[in-house]
């Protein structure tokens, strides 16, 4: 008999055990795992530090979306950056892309990446060795100017216009593929330098004298919603 109680005992507790298992195993599958953004390193070593990520903060705050509210530094010619849906690219002066990094990029946005481009403190050496970088990797494609009506500007906030620090409005940039926009680019600072280094306690970035886009937190949260779902 007491043999008998004890088999008992023992068959409840594996029972137990196994239904504790089946339980955690159920909570896992279920926990929605944080979308991340890359912050890319590209001409072997140049990248940007004064990218502000607050605004992942506001898409957490403002949408469905799990999002890691930091960027994870990729390098443009490592196959691990397909493990980003959304990457930013940013930087100051005259650079060149290595012949790797000008395949990778090719394929991420042919394969479904996104890319948010920026010219840090609206330098003009950048703007001009990005756009040179595009258009070789994707001579029969141009960026065009999209419309304030475009649906970028109507996913979150609603945006009317792209305010510069300096006075006056300017317009985004963005390239097609299959009719489906992979790439959005402003010459102007979208880095939000005001937030840049605030959450890491690092020293507050400038803007060095450019004409930055004043609303760009706003403007890259609805960004950022409209390529993941689109």
């Amino acid at each position: 008999m007491f043999r008998k109680i004890i088999f008992i005992i023992a068959l409840f507790v594996l029972f137990m055990s196994g239904f504790s298992w089946a339980a955690n195993q159920s909570k896992d599958k279920n926990k929605i795992e944080q979308l991340k953004c890359a912050n890319l390193i590209y001409a072997g070593s140049k990248s940007s530090v004064c990218f502000s990520s607050m605004f992942l903060e506001t898409v957490n705050r403002e949408t469905n979306c799990e999002t890691s509210t930091e960027f994870t530094p990729v390098r443009l010619a490592k196959e691990d950056m397909f493990e980003y849906p959304f990457a930013v690219m940013t930087g100051e002066g005259q650079f060149n892309l290595l012949d790797k990094e000008r395949q990778m990029l090719k394929s991420y946005l042919t394969r479904g990446g996104f890319l948010l481009a920026s010219a840090g403190c609206s330098s003009i050496e950048w703007d001009k060795s990005f756009r040179k970088e595009i258009n070789r990797i994707f001579p029969n494609n141009r960026m065009k100017k999209i419309s304030m009506n475009h649906s970028i500007f109507h996913t979150v906030f609603e945006i009317k216009s792209i305010a510069l620090k300096r006075g006056g409005t300017t317009q985004l940039e963005g390239l097609e593929i299959d009719g489906k926009i992979v790439l959005i680019y402003s010459p102007e600072g979208l880095n939000d330098t005001a937030n840049a280094g605030k959450k890491s306690g690092g020293a507050q970035c400038c803007c060095c004298g450019g004409n930055e886009i004043k609303n760009s937190q706003e403007i890259n949260v609805n960004i950022f919603t409209y390529a993941l779902t689109h």
